[in-house]
């Protein structure tokens, strides 16, 4: 912890990059953990990869809908300690963005600005009819597929299985990660791609990694953390 605390003295351009660790903390299950999604019964004879993929959703939204309702939306979560402290970060000018691979939108609850979000987010939704821009609460009024008015099926705008990463923001995460002095990773196995993929781009002074389990990228790190990101951060609570 006294190294970490060091590297964070030090830094001036740090990138916080996120997978479910850092929300399991806020009561959001992640997917492959021992209490994760794929352990879970789910009321349904589909496994989650394939209940939440673009096939899928075309073939069957109302099943698609259901689970997706019932699994992945969370409106009683809040921000923990580790989105309270990147947020606090951003606000000294120390951090230059998060990028994440939840859909939560905590770190913005949390007061983050700058939040790539390589899958999307809960919170926005649209027609892919008129392409009408929605809510979380049209999302969680219906019953359970979400129309638009003009008749078309309303989706989260939220990567499926099956498709591509938004490349605008797979853009911006490699600027960014590129032009960091210090990248900390917390709450990832690194075993998603192409996400995992942004390691890659970083030259900067110090890696960081924060995860519970050990992940392909620990043998490069300039520091290897093996504990929950959330308990780790409470260190650096203002």
């Amino acid at each position: 912890m006294s190294e970490l605390g060091e590297i964070i003295g030090r830094s001036t351009k740090i990138v916080f990059f996120g997978g479910a660790g850092v929300s399991t903390e806020s009561g959001i299950p992640d997917f492959r953990s021992a209490d994760g999604l794929c352990s879970r019964e789910s009321g349904t004879t589909y496994p989650p990869e394939e209940v939440l993929s673009h096939s899928f959703f075309i073939r069957h939204p109302k099943e698609f809908y259901t689970y997706y309702t019932a699994n992945l939306i969370h409106p009683e979560a809040r921000p923990n300690t580790a989105h309270l402290v990147l947020a606090e970060w951003e606000r000294q000018g120390i951090l230059t963005s998060v990028v994440t691979q939840n859909i939560d939108g905590l770190h913005q609850m949390a007061g983050s600005k700058r939040v790539l979000e390589l899958h999307g987010s809960i919170k926005r939704n649209y027609c892919m009819a008129c392409k009408k821009k929605y809510g979380l609460d049209v999302v969680l009024a219906a019953d359970p597929v979400p129309y638009c008015e003009c008749g078309g099926i309303i989706r989260p705008d939220v990567v499926l299985y099956e498709e591509s990463l938004d490349e605008n923001v797979m853009q911006q995460s490699v600027h960014d990660i590129s032009h960091a002095d210090t990248l900390i990773v917390g709450g990832t196995s690194l075993n998603v791609y192409p996400a995992a993929g942004l390691l890659q781009f970083f030259s900067g002074d110090s890696l960081v990694l924060i995860n519970k389990d050990p992940t392909p990228a620990d043998r490069l790190a300039t520091l290897v953390l093996h504990q929950p990101i959330g308990a780790t951060f409470a260190e650096f609570l203002p």
